[in-house]
């Protein structure tokens, strides 16, 4: 699927038959370690609609062995060359993939050439640079999703329902703690590229409690803490937040890049609790154990390719001219609480967060299930984390 005018390009999307038959032609923007260890692998699990048809890096090395692996690249290119591979491909839709810092840059060079984006998350370091995306996407008429791939996961999709359900009563009360070892000189340890904690491992839990909460925060009260190592400079090495509801229920969430690997939530209800462990992870299978008048039972989830349903629903979007969920809102309703989240630790004081409200929220009918990849041995682009 492709109009090689992004002037008719909704006209030509809106003359197509045939749609079962089609797909989206992506480009695949930067070429890090999740880029190369599970988005790239991810289109052998998305093929019926999703095509892998060109690649974007800074890096010669990148551009020269990975078409080796994935035969379907038809156009690459450096960054200063991205309008050109794209219109060399006949490029629908691109998956940004790059630091969160150019996370903007190139949606809005993809949404002036008519270019749907699939962009990474946090989506943007600022809710400026969130609502600049949305503008120049609506502008352009092109779709806008952010990769929050567990809202296409049975895991934590079904604890969502479990809460719609009443199992555990009333939810009102939410923790968590994701924390890992970041690897030294690892983009997430750079200020210039909007590293640290609260961005990388923050959205998770904060994206986590909005959408089993099925409610927004109105408050944070937030602090940074720092152990001295030389890796943060610059960087929230930890911070943690407690984030109030209009509805009385609260919310506590820790996050940190020098700690071992763990990743948990547990929301206590009027009647139970559900906790979930680990919950974030997507190279491993997840579980969740509900307890309900003194009696648990655990709900355990096999690994699966957590990319390839962000693909097929992205692509389903574009085909069908729908609105995705996760949305542009979505990556931005996160963004502002980050920001209140930053704002209460400079001031030491809490931070009242203005009236917000989602139509859309992740349910059990997003439910995509597609077989584990095996990760390719990353060229340079080393994991990001100590194991």
């Amino acid at each position: 699927m492709h109009c090689p005018d992004p002037a008719v390009a909704k006209g030509c999307r809106a003359m197509t038959t045939n749609k079962a038959a089609q797909k989206v032609r992506y480009a695949v923007v930067g070429a890090g370690n999740i880029a190369q260890v599970a988005v790239l692998p991810a289109f052998a699990n998305a093929e019926e609609n999703s095509e892998l048809v060109a690649l974007v890096s800074g890096d010669p090395v990148k551009r020269e062995a990975l078409p080796e692996r994935y035969a379907s690249i038809e156009a690459l290119g450096d960054y200063r060359e991205f309008e050109d591979v794209l219109r060399r491909a006949r490029v629908d839709a691109v998956f940004v993939a790059t630091p969160n810092t150019h996370h903007r840059e190139f949606t809005e060079r993809a949404a002036k050439l008519g270019v749907h984006v699939l962009c990474e998350k946090p989506m943007a370091p600022t809710v400026a640079d969130c609502e600049a995306m949305i503008g120049v996407c609506r502008e352009h008429r092109v779709k806008l999703m952010i990769a929050y791939r567990l809202h296409f996961e049975a895991a934590n999709l079904q604890a969502i329902e479990a809460l719609k359900g009443g199992k555990i009563g009333d939810p009102r009360m939410f923790s968590s703690l994701f924390t890992q070892q970041v690897r030294p000189g690892d983009i997430r340890t750079r200020a210039e590229l909007a590293g640290g904690a609260l961005l990388d491992l923050g959205v998770y839990p904060i994206n986590a409690v909005r959408y089993l909460f099925r409610e927004e925060p109105i408050e944070v009260l937030a602090a940074v803490s720092s152990s001295g190592d030389a890796r943060f400079e610059g960087v929230d090495e930890t911070t943690t937040a407690v984030l109030r509801f209009a509805s009385g229920r609260v919310a506590q969430l820790t996050v940190s890049l020098g700690g071992s690997s763990m990743g948990y939530y547990r929301v206590v209800g009027t009647e139970g609790d559900l906790y979930a462990d680990p919950i974030y992870d997507y190279e491993q299978g997840l579980k969740f154990v509900l307890t309900t008048e003194g009696k648990s039972r655990e709900h355990k989830f096999p690994p699966r390719d957590q990319f390839a349903p962000e693909l097929v629903e992205f692509s389903r979007c574009v085909l069908e001219d729908r609105e995705p969920e996760p949305s542009g809102e979505e990556g931005l309703a996160d963004i502002r609480v980050v920001e209140a989240i930053l704002q209460s630790a400079r001031s030491g004081r809490a931070v009242q967060l203005p009236p917000w409200s989602r139509a859309q929220r992740p349910d059990a009918g997003q439910e995509q299930r597609k077989p584990p990849v095996d990760p390719p041995e990353p060229i340079r682009a080393p994991s990001p984390t100590i194991r």
